[in-house]
C-alpha cells in the first residue's frame, strides 16, 4: 500500500520588506524539507514568465489548505486600505478567499489558516480572516515544537489527546453495570494476544484477554495496551492457565499489571490455582496487562531466556468500575 499523499499547501503572503520576504522562504523551506508538506511558493516559480493571476487561482483552489502569512502591508492591502497599483498579488488573492469564505464559511475556516511568524504580531492578520474570535496560529521558532500547533490543524490530529469518556456516574442506573476492558480500546497488542471466552479452572469467563499459542514459546511478555482515559477507580480479573491447555497441569505462568507504564502488580499461577486481582485505577489513563510462560528454570522476576512449551493463559474477564 502506498503511503498517502503529503497535504498540498500554498503560502499567501504580502512582499513587505527584504527581510519579512526570506523569513517567508525560510518558513516555507522548513515546512516542505523538514515536515514534508507538499508547499506551494511563488519564490520557486520564477524561472519563467507566468501569468501570475492564474497561478494564484489556481494554487488557491487546489490547495488543501491556505497559509496567510500575516503583515502589516498584507493586512493593508486585504482589508482595502492600499491603493490599487499596490501589492496587486496580495490584493487579488485575498479577494479570492474572501469570496472562499462567503461560498462556504465553515469549509473554508478549517482551510484558510492565518499564520503570524517570529517578529509578528495578531494585530497584523487581516479582518477577513476574523483574528480574535477564530485561531490564529503563532510560529516561535521555525522547529518541530514551534509548528506543532499548525501541523495539528493540517493533519486533524489534536496535540492534546482526548481521554475515553467513562461511565456517567450520576446516572439512575450508573452502579448497574461494570466496563469490560475487552470493549474499550486497545491502543496496542501483542500478536498472540485475542479477546474471548476462556474456562479457568471450570469457571467460564466469557470477555477475557488470551495468550494462547500453537507451538513453543520463547518464554517472554506479551501485552495488551488498555485506553482507560482516568475514567475508572477500580480494577479485577483473574489470572489463570487455561482448562484446555495442553500439559495443563504442568503449564504456569506469570502474570503482571503495568498503570501509567509502572508495574503495580506481578503474580504467579498454576494449574487448578487462578489468582484473584484487584486494584485501585483511580486517574490512571492506560492499563498493560502483561502475561508469560516462563522457560524451565528461570526465575519468575527475571527475563526469559529459552524456549518453551505452548502458552495457554488468560486474564480472566477484566472488568472496570
Amino acid at each position: 500500500m502506498s503511503a498517502p499523499a503529503a497535504p498540498r499547501i500554498f503560502i499567501s503572503y504580502a512582499h513587505d520588506t527584504a527581510e519579512h520576504y526570506q523569513r517567508v522562504g525560510t518558513f516555507a523551506s522548513f515546512l516542505r524539507a523538514r515536515i514534508g508538506l507538499d508547499v506551494r511558493l511563488d519564490q520557486w516559480d520564477d524561472s519563467a514568465r507566468i501569468d501570475w493571476s492564474d497561478w494564484a487561482i489556481r494554487n488557491i483552489l487546489a490547495a488543501d489548505f491556505v497559509l496567510v502569512i500575516a503583515s502589516p502591508d498584507y493586512k493593508r492591502r486585504a482589508n482595502g486600505e492600499a491603493p490599487s497599483h499596490e501589492g496587486r498579488g496580495s490584493q487579488f488573492e485575498a479577494r479570492i478567499m474572501r469570496d472562499a469564505l462567503t461560498r462556504d464559511l465553515h469549509g473554508e475556516t478549517r482551510r484558510i489558516l492565518p499564520v503570524v511568524l517570529p517578529g509578528g504580531a495578531v494585530e497584523d492578520i487581516p479582518s477577513f480572516l476574523t483574528p480574535y474570535c477564530t485561531t490564529h496560529y503563532r510560529i516561535p521558532e521555525f522547529t518541530d515544537d514551534g509548528v506543532a500547533g499548525l501541523i495539528s490543524a493540517i493533519t486533524g490530529r489534536s496535540q492534546n489527546e482526548r481521554p475515553v469518556r467513562g461511565i456517567w456516574r450520576g446516572a439512575a442506573d450508573s452502579a448497574a453495570g461494570p466496563t469490560l476492558a475487552t470493549e474499550l480500546p486497545w491502543r496496542d497488542k501483542s500478536a498472540d494476544i485475542t479477546a474471548g471466552s476462556a474456562w479457568i479452572d471450570g469457571i467460564s469467563y466469557e470477555h477475557s484477554v488470551i495468550f494462547r499459542t500453537a507451538g513453543p514459546t520463547s518464554g517472554s511478555w506479551v501485552f495488551a495496551e488498555i485506553d482507560l482515559g482516568g475514567a475508572y477507580a477500580h480494577f479485577t480479573a483473574v489470572a489463570g492457565i487455561l482448562d484446555d491447555a495442553d500439559d495443563a497441569a504442568f503449564q504456569t505462568g506469570l502474570f503482571c499489571v503495568r498503570l501509567d507504564g509502572e508495574i503495580r502488580h506481578l503474580d504467579h499461577s498454576a494449574f487448578g490455582s487462578p489468582r484473584h486481582t484487584e486494584l485501585d485505577v483511580t486517574g490512571v489513563r492506560l492499563l498493560r496487562l502483561e502475561i508469560c510462560r516462563p522457560a524451565a528454570g528461570v526465575s519468575p522476576a527475571g527475563p526469559a531466556a529459552r524456549t518453551t512449551r505452548p502458552a495457554a493463559l488468560a486474564w480472566g474477564t477484566p472488568t472496570l468500575r
